[in-house]
C-alpha cells in the first residue's frame, strides 16, 4: 500500500512491468474467498471506470494480490461490486 496517498491507493505492477496507482472501491468476500475491487486513480469524474478484480490469495505465509484467471468468477464478483457501489450512491441521495 502506498501510504503517501492513504489507505485507499495502493500501486500495482501489471503483467508488463509497469506500476499504476489505484483507488480501492470495495472488499468482497464470496465463498471464503476475499477480493478486492480497484479503479484507475488518476481517473475523470465523468470517464467510465475500468474496474480491476483482484483476489487475495496466500503465497510462502504471506497475502498477495493476484489476478482472477477464471472469467465466470471474475464476471461474479464485478456483479456483485457493481451492486454495492450502486447501492452505496444510492443511499446517498
Amino acid at each position: 500500500m502506498s501510504e503517501a496517498f492513504g489507505n485507499d491507493y495502493v500501486v500495482l505492477t501489471d503483467e508488463d512491468g509497469n506500476e499504476v496507482e489505484f483507488q480501492h472501491i470495495d472488499t468482497v468476500e464470496v465463498d471464503g474467498q476475499t477480493y478486492m475491487a480497484f479503479i484507475p486513480a488518476e481517473l475523470a469524474v465523468d470517464e467510465e471506470a475500468e474496474v480491476v478484480i483482484l483476489k487475495v490469495v496466500e503465497e510462502n505465509g504471506e497475502e498477495i494480490l493476484a489476478t482472477v484467471e477464471d472469467d465466470d468468477e471474475a464476471d461474479k464478483i464485478f456483479d456483485i461490486v457493481m451492486e454495492r457501489v450502486e447501492d452505496m450512491y444510492e443511499d446517498e441521495e
